[in-house]
């Protein structure tokens, strides 16, 4: 599926952490919206929901760079994967500022718990996919950094 001799350990986590989110933010969406039943969004039951997809992913994340960690044939970390990751997490931050902006604005309109925490889930989501994505592209188009 992957050419997972030709990557990097870091490129790997890379896309574990990318598939990860995108997977259970997807669950989220599926439960959230199969319960609402008609009912406004803001009325269903999220908190456990919200607090078992965002464990799992965890969980799944931490688990899989341990086994791809075992199967990684590279030395480590160098220069270029900690620069790369440097990158990867400033990309990644922009949403979590966009997204504690929205909440903030969200809590000054007095809108409801569910929309908040909402937005700080999809902007840490947001985050972890387009933190990943931008390692990921750095891995395989090159990365100069300036």
């Amino acid at each position: 599926m992957f050419y997972l001799d030709e990557v990097t350990h870091e490129e790997k986590r890379a896309w574990i952490l990318g598939i990860a989110a995108v997977a259970s933010y997807a669950v989220y969406l599926v439960l959230i919206l199969g319960r609402a039943g008609g009912r406004p969004l803001a009325q269903v039951p999220y908190v456990a929901t919200l607090l078992w997809t965002v464990g799992a992913s965890i969980v799944a994340t931490i688990v899989l760079s341990i086994a791809a960690a075992m199967v990684s044939k590279d030395g480590g970390k160098d220069q270029r994967d900690r620069e790369i990751g440097r990158f990867g997490e400033y990309v990644g931050h922009s949403f979590v500022v966009i997204g504690a902006v929205a909440a903030l604005l969200l809590a000054m309109a007095e809108a409801p718990h569910f929309w908040i925490a909402n937005a700080v889930y999809l902007a840490f989501t947001l985050s972890a996919i387009l933190g990943s994505v931008a390692r990921i592209f750095a891995y395989r188009r090159g990365f100069q950094p300036w």
